[in-house]
């Protein structure tokens, strides 16, 4: 359970959030939801969905959508116990109909989400959707027009943004600790393991027409919003290089090197990559400004996980020296759900808005088309 410094940090981004989000129109507030699942049997990351909406505050009831049918008994498991009954349907038009849910969530291999997350927005269903949820931008832009003109939340799974680290960073750097930022440079590394299984080459994932690319698109997009909601700026020009370094038989990089030059004149690199053993993880950020820095590393091996969030500043108000702090530990994925359910309710803002989602798939397919073009991508609003 989340102890009082972690509940203090996530209602602080939350917030954040709600004072960026400029001439909200105020909406009265539901007690309860409905909450609906559009899935199927290659659904990503149902075993977080599942216990993420049970762990929820004001659902009052959960429907399943997979036209296969096969992840009915595993939703069964998790979500019975607390919302009873579960409805469930092999057709996601007919549970939009019947059950009529306030909130979708929407977990499809990427190639067969527009289409469904359209169909939920003329539901007037209010969408949390699986990254990327598209292979190319042109099929996510009018999914955002059209929830903003319904004033509908549309908001890809990019829950990094909720961590109780972006949390206190972004706290650090809206105080103006940092001063101006200078450049930021981080990195997310994970498992080469996962790309040496037949299943995992055979599956969506594995397909750049049926996933839109690899590690870049799948976890570095988590990163690269992380850094752009902390910095509260946005990429003018973006140039990428990806390659199969592990030689894989899959379509999709194992590896790349992005470059930025933000809106702001600051610039910034990202690498990452399935390098490391199987269940590994490192990642880490380091924001520099004209009074100070952020340095945040993760690390997850064979013994456990580690992390570390360090700091300094020049600043006359910040405390001296560099600054070392332990934050508490939350799944952000529970966070964003609830931040999801609270939104649809009008109790809060929603954590990110489709605009922002819209901007981190722009940059990632930009850079991509600079690694095929050997040129720099202008990225345009």
């Amino acid at each position: 359970m989340m102890g009082h410094v972690g509940w203090r940090l996530v209602g602080g981004v939350l917030g954040v959030v709600v004072a960026l989000v400029v001439g909200a129109e105020a909406a009265p507030v539901t007690t309860n939801i409905r909450v609906g699942v559009i899935t199927n049997k290659d659904g990503p990351h149902l075993k977080i969905y599942f216990p993420a909406i049970a762990a929820c505050n004001s659902v009052s009831s959960v429907a399943v959508a997979d036209d296969s049918g096969t992840t009915f008994d595993s939703a069964r498991n998790v979500l019975a116990e607390k919302y009873g009954d579960l409805k469930t349907f092999r057709d996601p038009s007919a549970m939009l109909k019947e059950f009529r849910p306030n909130l979708v969530v929407v977990a499809l291999p990427a190639h067969l989400a527009p289409n469904r997350i359209r169909e939920a927005l003329n539901a007037e269903c209010h969408v949390l959707a699986e990254k990327p949820s598209c292979v190319r931008p042109e099929d996510f832009a009018p999914l955002v027009a059209l929830a903003e003109q319904k004033k509908l939340n549309l908001m890809l799974a990019l829950p990094s943004r909720l961590a109780p680290s972006t949390v206190r960073a972004k706290e650090i750097i809206d105080a103006a600790w940092l001063g101006k930022p200078y450049g930021v440079v981080f990195h997310h590394v994970k498992d080469q393991a996962r790309l040496t299984r037949s299943s995992y080459q055979k599956s969506w994932y594995a397909d750049r027409d049926l996933a839109g690319g690899g590690h870049l698109i799948w976890l570095g997009i988590h990163n690269l919003d992380r850094v752009f909601f902390l910095l509260n700026d946005r990429v003018e020009s973006v140039t990428g290089f990806t390659n199969n370094v592990g030689e894989q038989p899959i379509e999709i990089e194992d590896s790349e090197a992005v470059a930025f030059r933000f809106r702001s004149g600051m610039l910034g690199t990202f690498h990452g990559g399935y390098y490391v053993e199987g269940g590994s993880r490192q990642a880490g950020t380091t924001i520099w400004g004209s009074k100070g820095w952020i340095k945040m590393d993760d690390y997850r091996g064979p013994d456990g996980s580690t992390s570390s969030f360090r700091w300094y500043s020049t600043h006359e108000d910040a405390p001296r020296g560099v600054q070392t702090e332990r934050l508490e530990e939350a799944n952000p994925y529970f966070l964003l759900m609830q931040a999801a359910v609270d939104a649809t309710r009008g109790a809060t803002a929603p954590p990110l808005t489709g605009g922002e989602c819209l901007h981190v798939l722009k940059v990632i397919f930009g850079a991509y088309q600079s690694a095929e073009t050997g040129k720099a991508t202008a990225i345009s609003d």
